[in-house]
């Protein structure tokens, strides 16, 4: 995306001029919804966001207008027991796009 390098440019499909847009969205989602991130694996990152009704639907239409354009992320969210968390994986070959954009997630976050 724009001003970081988690999504190689011939893997996304979002215009150019949306792509600044998108992270603003992404680090508003982090910076005011995340309390916590976990790498389970190397391709499976787990944001623990704060589980509200707002919270979750800005988390699902991210999700889903992310997958549009860069369809190799596969987002879950999951809600239940007070918790809420966006599930993000990717294949082996986008780790480094994951790497990037569990750095960003965890310098943003609240």
């Amino acid at each position: 995306m724009a001003d970081l390098p988690w999504v190689p440019p011939s893997a996304c499909t979002l215009p150019t001029a949306e792509q600044p847009l998108r992270v603003a969205e992404f680090d508003d989602l982090f910076a005011t919804s995340v309390r916590g991130v976990e790498r389970p694996e190397p391709g499976r990152l787990t944001l623990r966001l704060e589980p509200t009704p707002d919270v979750a639907a800005t988390a699902a239409g991210l999700a889903a207008r992310e997958t549009a354009c860069c369809s190799f992320f596969t987002f879950t969210l999951t809600a239940g027991a007070g918790r809420l968390e966006l599930g993000i994986a990717v294949e082996p070959g986008h780790v480094e796009v994951l790497d990037a954009l569990a750095e960003r997630a965890t310098l943003t976050s609240a």
